[in-house]
């Protein structure tokens, strides 16, 4: 039994000196993740601060024409919120292709950005692992590494990041806006996250002492030619062994916006601005689209176990937006790969 204080935080500045006073504290809503990581002996928190009653929890539309998502939304409430489903079902698919209903139903829109990177050897205490021990070393990058990440690894480690939704608000250009001692601040949702590096223990750019406090979408949701694609090893409840988040927006026969994310081939999601302007101005086609996935993963690079994971998200690459093309997205019924 791991021995841990328990606080509830009555609003959010309350939330803030709590974890500013006592930094190997956790704040904890849902629980869906650190609880698993606190039963295998990987979190071993001083204390744990209930953030589950913070005003938090609203779905509003923002004064440019976007929606601000509380950082304490269920995954549920967030998938099936009449404004998600209608302006950005985008996000509600990827959603929905993650976890299971149980999970849905407690995970919050914080906290799903907040997941710690999977790998095997990471829940596994008795192996080396730079994300729990940095120094100790990576198993996986000569271990069994089918999971593992192909683009924007380093000798640290090879983890990829477990979230749906996550692939979903990188694609839709997502802000996250949180607050700490020095005040509020926003992020581009490309700089939440981080590369592994030397420093994989690290996961975000989220600072110890802030908190995150809500998701801001832009007005461009996307509704009409979007999908997205999740690859895995069985129908329900498992990790993307590759995801796809398309979205375009066409004029005629070209391509006037494109947004492209891959899930599960990298320690954060991954967006590349270039493949996406590679599709401007161009014909919506699957010649086209094999370009910009060849862009996409120029650098990517296979381990023993997953260089497979190279031409699959290729292939998914282009099925993804020739399904977002032609308005026609990815039901997520059959997501299975034998």
């Amino acid at each position: 039994m791991i021995n841990f204080q328990y606080a509830r935080a009555n609003d959010v500045a309350d939330a803030v000196r709590m974890i500013a006073a006592e930094p190997s504290a956790k704040f904890i809503a849902g629980g869906t993740n650190l609880i698993d990581l606190m039963k295998e002996d990987v979190e071993r928190p001083s204390r744990l601060i209930d953030i589950s009653r913070l005003p938090l929890n609203t779905i509003e539309q923002t004064a440019d024409g976007g929606l601000r998502i509380g950082a304490l939304v269920p995954n549920s409430d967030l998938a099936h919120h009449p404004l998600v489903e209608q302006r950005y079902p985008l996000l509600s698919s990827a959603i929905l292709a993650g976890a299971s209903a149980q999970l849905r139903n407690m995970a919050s829109t914080g906290g799903n950005l907040l997941q710690r990177t999977r790998c095997a050897y990471f829940y596994d205490t008795v192996t080396p692992c730079n994300k729990r021990e940095p120094g100790s070393g990576c198993s996986a990058i000569d271990g069994v590494n089918r999971i593992h990440a192909i683009l924007g690894t380093s000798e640290a480690c090879i983890a990829t990041h477990p979230s749906d939704m996550c692939v979903a608000l990188a694609a839709l250009d997502a802000r996250v806006r949180v607050t700490g001692p020095a005040g509020e601040r926003v992020m581009a949702f490309n700089d939440f996250h981080r590369l592994p590096g030397n420093t994989p223990q690290t996961d975000t750019n989220l600072l110890p002492d802030e908190i995150v406090i809500a998701v801001e979408l832009p007005a461009q949701g996307f509704a009409e030619n979007y999908s997205y694609l999740k690859i895995r090893d069985r129908l329900s409840y498992a990790f993307a062994l590759v995801s796809i988040a398309a979205a375009l927006e066409l004029e005629g026969d070209t391509i006037k916006q494109a947004r492209l994310a891959l899930g599960g081939v990298a320690h954060k999601p991954w967006r590349d601005t270039a493949a996406e302007a590679a599709l401007l101005g161009q014909a919506p086609n699957a010649v086209n689209f094999g370009r910009a996935a060849d862009l996409l993963l120029r650098d990517a690079r296979g381990y023993e176990h997953n260089a497979f994971k190279i031409d699959l998200a290729r292939r998914g690459i282009v099925r993804t937006l020739t399904q977002a093309a032609q308005a026609t997205p990815q039901s997520q019924s059959v997501k299975k790969i034998r």
